[in-house]
């Protein structure tokens, strides 16, 4: 277990088996020293814990705990492309997605959940730039979203290919 994986079980978590795609997608791909991740949803256990909308049937700081579910599975799906979380050099972009009724404002402090679970893990590898967007529905009529992009270590000669769609 790496240093990150340790920081994480020290939070009290685990880091979780890759949400399977919903679709035709890959939970995260390679390109050149960057992971991009898919959207992650906050599953846990396969099951979508809560659903609705931001302001109503959700509130902010539930949903501000999914968005850190979501960074957890997001690191897990970059866990399948890299390998170990240790190689990280750091977190380039987050996306956050928000599920949320017309007058809710407060997007920022729901994806905030993921930036600190990031900034958790990974110290100051994990300051990032970020984006939070506010949106009508989402999958599975899930709360949140968050997408992740990390710069990785130099790939190594045995680095595998982008796997092919199934």
């Amino acid at each position: 277990m790496g240093t990150v994986e340790k920081r994480i079980a020290a939070l009290g978590l685990r880091l979780p088996e890759v949400v399977p795609p919903l679709a035709t997608y890959q939970p995260a791909v390679r390109s050149g020293r960057y992971v991009v991740t898919s959207g992650q949803l906050p599953m846990v256990d396969g099951v979508m814990p809560v659903t609705g909308k931001v302001g109503t049937e959700v509130g902010a700081e539930r949903a501000k705990e999914l968005a850190a579910v979501s960074a957890l599975n997001a690191l897990a799906a970059v866990k399948s492309v890299v390998g170990d979380l240790d190689r990280i050099v750091r977190v380039v972009k987050v996306v956050g997605f928000v599920a949320s009724t017309p007058d809710f404002t407060g997007q920022p402090g729901v994806v905030d959940g993921a930036s600190e679970l990031l900034g958790d893990v990974l110290g100051d590898k994990g300051v990032h730039a970020r984006s939070a967007v506010g949106v009508a529905v989402l999958p599975l009529d899930a709360p949140v979203e968050i997408q992740v992009e990390v710069r990785d270590q130099e790939p190594s000669n045995g680095s595998p290919p982008c796997p092919s769609r199934r």
